[in-house]
């Protein structure tokens, strides 16, 4: 089969690669659906994260499983399943708190820009539908399996609760379904710091409040303004550099709550700062698997569509083309259709 390759900065292959088979008595064959490419895929793409020779691509996916390992049981030939981008058991005592993406036997996906992939764990990583989905349906179950999850987590972990007031910093996927979670949670306002017309829009569609295109000082200003000096109960950071970081720390208010979900790039925390900022700090890889049944159960119950971050959708032979769209912000995020 052919699969989706990075070779090196903007050099993204879709090739000859080895078919996947059952490895474990525990793992699963996946028929892809859908996959997509991811913002954090970005990262090695521009040469930002070092590689070391070709790598396969890919960790948002759901499909149809076309075979199990003898020691799964939970999992069936021909369901419709999504899965998160961290494999777990879902019985360690980790997975038992709620973080599932530091299972003790985690393996990150890194191979679903392809028509089949292999899933270790099967049991504790997928979680199948009900029935399977109508067409309509599937872009918003992909959602699931990483940007929607790890919205949602970054409203949870900045503890969104009625009426608070949030702030999310960034306007990829996972920044727009970060205010969509947001909203769920019934958070009262939010102020979405983006720059992007088209992004403004679909923040506003998702129950943002108020938008700030300020960066640095200025939106730092202009946030305190909007909060009468007092900064955000809740700030969502998803983006990942030191800038964005920063923004977040400095507009949470004492004894507010801050995630961030974006993977750090050039993040450095001065000591003195975060001593005195006086704020709660979680984060880190969003336990997907955790939410996946709630979040599955909300879009068939059709309570939620994540799936309008889709905004360019391609056959999967032409991947390289969804990855310069994101890289050149021509599009939020690309589906592919195998």
């Amino acid at each position: 089969m052919k699969g989706t390759v990075l070779h090196g900065p903007n050099d993204i292959r879709f090739e000859e690669v080895p078919e996947p088979k059952i490895e474990k008595p525990t793992d699963a064959i996946i028929r892809i659906a859908v996959t997509c490419v991811c913002g954090s895929d970005l990262w090695p793409y521009r040469g930002i994260s070092p590689g070391s020779g070709p790598t396969r691509m890919g960790h948002e996916y759901c499909g149809y499983v076309e075979e199990v390992g003898s020691a799964v049981m939970a999992i069936k030939k021909g369901q419709f399943v999504v899965g998160s981008f961290a494999t777990s058991d879902n019985t360690c005592p980790t997975c038992n708190i709620g973080y599932q993406s530091s299972c003790v036997q985690r393996e990150f996906v890194s191979q679903a820009q392809s028509p089949y992939l292999r899933v270790a764990h099967a049991d504790g990583t997928l979680v199948a539908t009900r029935e399977a989905p109508d067409a309509s349906m599937v872009p918003g179950l992909l959602a699931s399996s990483d940007v929607l999850g790890t919205g949602w987590y970054a409203a949870d972990a900045a503890r969104v609760r009625p009426g608070v007031t949030a702030v999310v910093v960034g306007d990829g996927a996972v920044g727009l379904l970060a205010v969509l979670s947001a909203k769920q949670m019934g958070a009262e306002r939010i102020i979405v710091m983006s720059r992007h017309p088209a992004r403004q829009k679909l923040a506003l569609d998702f129950g943002a409040t108020d938008i700030v295109a300020e960066r640095g000082e200025e939106g730092v200003a202009r946030i305190m303004e909007l909060t009468r000096g007092l900064g955000a109960d809740s700030v969502l950071e998803c983006v990942g550099t030191g800038e964005s970081m920063q923004q977040a720390m400095r507009v949470t208010r004492k004894g507010g709550h801050m995630s961030f979900v974006g993977v750090p790039h050039g993040v450095e925390i001065e000591g003195q700062a975060l001593f005195f900022s006086h704020i709660h700090l979680e984060g880190g890889p969003a336990p997907v698997r955790r939410y996946l049944p709630d979040l599955i159960d909300l879009i068939l119950d059709q309570k939620i569509d994540p799936s309008a971050v889709f905004d360019l959708v391609l056959p999967l032979d032409q991947v390289a083309e969804g990855y310069k769209a994101m890289d050149e912000r021509r599009a939020i995020k690309a589906l592919l259709q195998p």
